[in-house]
This record gives C-alpha cells, sequence and structure tokens, in this order.
C-alpha cells in the first residue's frame, strides 16, 4: 500500500509521541485526577470501601487553624532559599571571572548537590549534636562556649539550622544555572560598558540582571516552590520534633499515621492550589517590576 508523505509523516510522528503521551496520561494526569476524587472521600488507603463525604474534608482543613500554623515552619525555608539565590548569584559572578583555579571552586561548591539528600542529612545530624557535634566543638576551640546550642532541640533556632542545610545542599545547583545564563552574556557588551566608564556594579546592574532576569525568575519560583514542599531534611534530622514539622510532614502524616487518606489527598491538592496561586503571584509581580526597570 502506498501511502502519501504527508500520511508518513503523521504516522510516524504520532507512533513516536504515543508511547510518552500514554506514559505522561497514566503516571501524571491519571493520579492527579484520582488525587482530587478522593479528596472528597472518606478513604482510608485500603480496600475499596470508598465513601463519598463532598468538601468535608475541605471544611475540616480551613476550620483547622493547626494545618496554617505549620505553614510558618516553611517560611524559614523560603528566607533560606532567598538567601541562597543571592549567594548563587554572588559566587556564579565570581567563578565566571578569570579567576585563577575556579574550576576547582566550582566543583567544591557543587559537590553538595551530588551527595544523597538523606546523607546529608544524617552527616548535619552530626555537625549539630549537641555533646560532640563538630559545630560546638569548633566554638570550643574559638573560645565561644557561649554560643554553644542544641541546635536541633531550641524551637527558637531548630528551623533556622534545618533551612541551612537546603541551603548548603542547594546553592551550588543554582550557582551553576547563573554561571550558564552568565557565560552567555557577550563580552562586546561588558568592554562597551567599560569604554563608557561604567564600574562593576554598574556593568552588573545594568546589564548582567536585565540578561538573566528570566533565570532569576526561574529561581525564585522553584525557591518558592520548595519551599512549600520542604520534607527531605526536616524529616530525616528530626521527624518533625521540636516544631519543625512542615506541611508536606503533616499530610503524610494524616495519611500514613491516621490512615485519613481522603483528608491527605485534600491537604495535598490545598498544597498544589498554594503553589500554583504564589507561583502566578510571584510571575506578575516579578513581570510587573521587569517592565517598570
Amino acid at each position: 500500500m502506498n501511502l502519501s508523505y504527508k500520511t508518513q509523516r503523521i504516522i510516524i510522528i504520532t507512533s513516536f509521541l504515543a508511547l510518552p503521551l500514554v506514559l505522561l496520561l497514566l503516571f501524571t494526569y491519571y493520579p492527579s485526577v484520582m488525587l482530587v476524587y478522593y479528596s472528597f472521600t472518606d478513604w482510608d488507603g485500603f480496600g475499596f470501601d470508598v465513601n463519598f463525604v463532598g468538601l468535608k474534608n475541605y471544611r475540616e482543613i480551613f476550620s483547622n487553624p493547626e494545618y496554617f500554623q505549620i505553614l510558618r515552619n516553611n517560611l524559614y525555608y523560603f528566607i533560606g532559599g532567598l538567601v541562597q539565590t543571592a549567594l548563587a548569584l554572588f559566587f556564579a559572578v565570581i567563578l565566571n571571572s578569570k579567576l585563577k583555579g575556579r574550576n576547582v571552586f566550582r566543583v567544591i561548591l557543587f559537590l553538595p548537590y551530588i551527595l544523597h539528600q538523606v546523607a546529608i542529612a544524617i552527616m548535619f545530624q552530626t555537625v549539630y549534636h549537641t555533646s560532640y557535634g563538630s559545630l560546638n566543638k569548633l566554638l570550643e576551640v574559638l573560645g565561644l562556649e557561649a554560643w554553644k546550642q542544641q541546635w536541633l532541640g531550641n524551637p527558637a533556632i531548630n528551623d533556622w539550622a534545618l533551612a541551612f542545610v537546603s541551603l548548603w545542599m542547594y546553592m551550588g545547583y543554582n550557582m551553576v544555572i547563573f554561571i550558564g545564563a552568565l557565560q552567555s552574556i557577550s563580552d562586546d557588551l561588558y568592554e562597551a560598558a567599560r569604554i563608557d566608564g561604567a564600574n562593576a556594579w554598574q556593568s552588573f546592574w545594568h546589564i548582567t540582571m536585565p540578561s538573566i532576569k528570566n533565570v532569576v525568575e526561574l529561581m525564585l519560583i522553584l525557591t518558592l516552590s520548595g519551599a512549600l514542599q520542604a520534607f527531605t531534611v526536616p524529616y530525616i534530622m528530626t521527624l518533625g520534633a521540636n516544631d519543625t514539622s512542615t506541611f508536606l510532614m503533616k499530610t503524610l502524616d494524616v495519611a500514613f499515621k491516621f490512615n485519613q487518606f481522603g483528608l491527605a489527598s485534600a491537604l495535598a491538592v490545598v498544597l498544589l492550589l498554594m503553589v500554583a496561586v504564589v507561583v502566578l503571584i510571584q510571575r506578575l509581580i516579578l513581570r510587573e517590576g521587569g517592565t517598570r526597570v
């Protein structure tokens, strides 16, 4: 059977796209639809005994302040993420210059991102340990015994300590992204700026920042969504003790400790909506700010 070129092209393209589309529907969209469905039920995670309860789960979430009070712990990760983004950009600018041994410094700063998150969490448990932790030992050596703390046991600082672990873990990754963006900027722009008498700060503010604005926006969006979904570090290091639980940890507790999968599904939907709304607001603010600039 002779097929036209157009028909053959359609068949080939459809064949190549069929498997990815099936996998996407099966492992992304179908679970998402079922998540929303279960959020309107009282399913306990076992068997097929599912009863539709309407908005009961959502009413419970929005009438119980405990679920949203816990979001304040996510705020520490967001602040740490902003500091992380600023440090990543700072080191990217420095290591994008003609600095001797810059590749060595790039590897050193990127190395924490390569390590497994669980290994990093266990490592920092040792660093923060009250009795034999390296951080308190260092303070002793420096004569700063008064600064010694129960870094994971003091509710006033434990969230900051956990947020620092996330900062240390992901800063190198953000730095590499920024370096890639910086290398796409033509050197002719900086040369023209130097000829016109611009100093380093003026070149950075008027050339570098506008050129990488989209990358900065992406990093801020990832920082915000990552802060709302913080889980691995606080779960491994404290299991949510001493008021370090996050919204995602609370969702998993509701599902797997109390077997309230319907309520947990509703919490997951609320988290998804919060991330979407906040990211949308952030994009609008950054876009308007970029237009004003």
